[in-house]
């Protein structure tokens, strides 16, 4: 099985829980050539929702949403696995984290339905070294 592991880094902006919020931001950076590597819209109460934003340049990132008048929170540190989807390849990922102790307090993945998977990995800031050093980054 062939995957690749990297460093992520990654940003909230919290918006109003309402139609339209995840395109206005999405749109806004499209415009000014933001890449991202993955993204994440969960609602947080009962009238907001936390979008996680994980850019391919996060300096560049950073300078388009505030220019856009955008609050961002962050950066935090993920950990982003990309790789052939075929059985039991997270396992083989998260048996290292087990190995060194690490404990994954949350995670995404997604198959593309074409033999590729992608999937986030976020671990306490505490363990993001040590998880590092286990997935030999």
């Amino acid at each position: 099985m062939a995957y690749n592991i990297k460093r992520s880094e990654y940003f909230y902006v919290t918006v109003k829980d309402e139609p339209g919020e995840a395109y206005k931001l999405l749109s806004v950076l499209a415009e000014r050539g933001i890449n991202l590597l993955a993204f994440t819209a969960v609602p947080i109460g009962p009238t907001n929702t936390q979008l996680s934003i994980f850019p391919d340049d996060p300096l560049r990132f950073t300078a388009e949403a505030k220019n856009a008048g955008f609050l961002i929170d962050g950066p935090y540190h993920a950990l982003l696995v990309q790789g052939d989807d075929e059985l039991g390849a997270l396992s083989r990922v998260h048996v290292k984290l087990y190995d060194a102790r690490v404990n994954v307090y949350a995670s995404s993945g997604v198959s593309d339905g074409k033999g590729s998977f992608g999937y986030v990995i976020y671990v306490r800031p505490e363990d993001y070294q040590k998880a590092v050093e286990a997935l030999g980054i």
